[in-house]
């Protein structure tokens, strides 16, 4: 079936050409993407311009007025104007019943009631103690440089140091999520400068991989050519979230079996989990270079979008990301006191602890949940819900420290269905959606930092044995 040109008025005027679901389902990829909102459909095939970059494409064949609604602001329709070809044929879509219809009739009627509460505004004066009070963390981690010759205290700051950059990780996550300005452009402004500035990532490339998270988590891609999939959980050949993914690499192999590297990460990735954590910020700090400076990029969607679409601040990022070094460096030689082994010390201290302490949080808001593939994903409700897991206090740890140590994200549930909702406002939030959930029987799951971190190992554990007993199944004579 031919679509009519995008933005075509005279077609539109004169007869609606009508689409099936399974005609939607056909156009999966960047080059060939259909999506649908409040039952219509929009041909927006090639569009790198679209001002969130590449996440559209994670919705390229599916309904996307959900994660619209979550991600943009009012009248932000007007602009999709232009790529409308059609409607969707209702009765089409067999796999909602007259029940699943009135379940999202209930949440999107949530949304409006929060809304109307005011859960969408955010205070001014938290931000400003959120930023001052992160501001002398990074101040006394360089006073106890600067100002002493104490190992133990170039220790300490090293450490200060890396949960500063944590707590800088929840600050730009809220303000490039525009929790806080409802001019995006001041939101991005301040997130280059907690991100770029202040950690060393590229604002973009945190939007690109963040954004399309959000979309699709706990999602593989339908194939190899969709971008459908969750960026998060693409660890593979260091971790499987799942048996799929760990068979994933042997489609690469000649004789496709799985490589002696992939047989020996998959088989203990419970035990390498944390020491990977503790990595994590040196690969995102080379990702973020790269992208920043245009030389490579980690994902496919990624590399799309900084070729076709490029940066959208240029010189900002990249002053940003080289102001990063240039007082990192002077911070880490201790003003030019310290011999280069003693730098790297204080350097990789600081790094590796950062990693630690934010991968373990955004990590057991996700890991170890639900996976589904991309072309079998629940609706926008359920997606989220199912294949995420919130923070609380317990096991002596107390939860005031919950929720300074995850800054917001021990709600990842309420963050996820809501992600422009202030993070000072989901405590309120959440007792609202966790009546929702048991109303319409929805899994709901909650779990402190121990059991949730058990609940990550032992997901993984069994990951490696079912991939190990389907692997002698398989293969026999190995």
């Amino acid at each position: 079936m031919k679509a009519p040109s995008k933005g075509d008025a005279a077609t539109m005027s004169k007869a609606t050409t009508k689409y099936t679901w399974q005609e939607v389902k056909k156009h999966t990829t960047p080059d060939n993407a259909w999506i649908v909102h409040s039952n219509k459909v929009y041909d927006v095939s090639d569009w790198h311009e679209h001002p969130g970059g590449g996440v559209i494409f994670t919705h390229a064949g599916d309904d996307m007025t959900d994660i619209f609604a979550a991600f943009h602001a009012q009248g932000s329709q007007a602009m999709m104007k232009k790529f409308y070809i059609g409607d969707l044929i209702p009765e089409s879509v067999s796999h909602k019943d007259a029940n699943q219809l009135a379940f999202e009739k209930g949440y999107r009627d949530l949304r409006v009631k929060l809304i109307m509460m005011g859960f969408f505004k955010s205070s001014k004066l938290f931000y400003v103690y959120k930023c001052s009070t992160n501001m002398l963390m990074w101040l006394t981690a360089v006073a106890m440089v600067a100002f002493t010759d104490s190992i133990a205290m170039h220790i300490g700051s090293a450490l200060l140091l890396g949960l500063f950059w944590q707590q800088c990780g929840w600050l730009a996550h809220d303000f490039l999520h525009h929790q806080v300005f409802s001019q995006r452009k001041y939101g991005d402004m301040v997130g280059i400068f907690w991100g770029n500035l202040m950690q060393g990532y590229s604002m973009q490339w945190w939007k690109n991989k963040h954004n399309g998270h959000h979309a699709v988590p706990n999602l593989h891609n339908s194939s190899a050519v969709a971008q459908d999939g969750d960026p998060d959980i693409d660890t593979m050949p260091l971790l499987a979230w799942s048996l799929k993914q760990a068979q994933s690499f042997r489609e690469l192999q000649a004789d496709g079996t799985d490589s002696g590297f992939v047989k020996f990460m998959i088989k203990w990735q419970a035990f390498t989990y944390f020491p990977i954590l503790l990595l994590a910020r040196l690969s995102w700090l080379n990702e973020s270079f790269k992208y920043a400076f245009g030389l490579g990029a980690a994902s496919e969607n990624a590399k799309l979008e900084r070729e076709r679409k490029g940066l959208q601040y240029p010189v900002l990022e990249k002053v940003g990301v080289t102001l990063h070094w240039v007082w990192m460096a002077a911070l880490a030689s201790g003003f030019g006191r310290f011999s280069v082994a003693y730098s790297l010390m204080y350097f990789f201290t600081a790094t590796c602890f950062c990693g630690l302490v934010l991968a373990l949080v955004f990590g057991l808001g996700h890991n170890g949940m639900a996976t589904y593939d991309a072309d079998a994903r629940p609706d926008f409700w359920k997606l989220q819900v199912t294949t995420t897991r919130n923070i609380t206090g317990g096991h002596g740890i107390p939860q005031a420290f919950v929720d300074w140590f995850c800054g917001g994200l021990q709600y990842q549930v309420d963050h996820h269905l809501f992600p422009m909702m202030p993070r000072h406002n989901l405590k309120k939030t959440h007792v609202l959606i966790e009546s929702f959930c048991k109303e319409w029987d929805v899994q709901y799951h909650e779990a402190d930092l121990w059991e949730g971190t058990l609940e990550v190992l032992q997901h993984l554990s069994k990951v490696s044995d079912d991939f190990i007993v389907e692997m002698i199944q398989e293969f026999p004579a190995m």
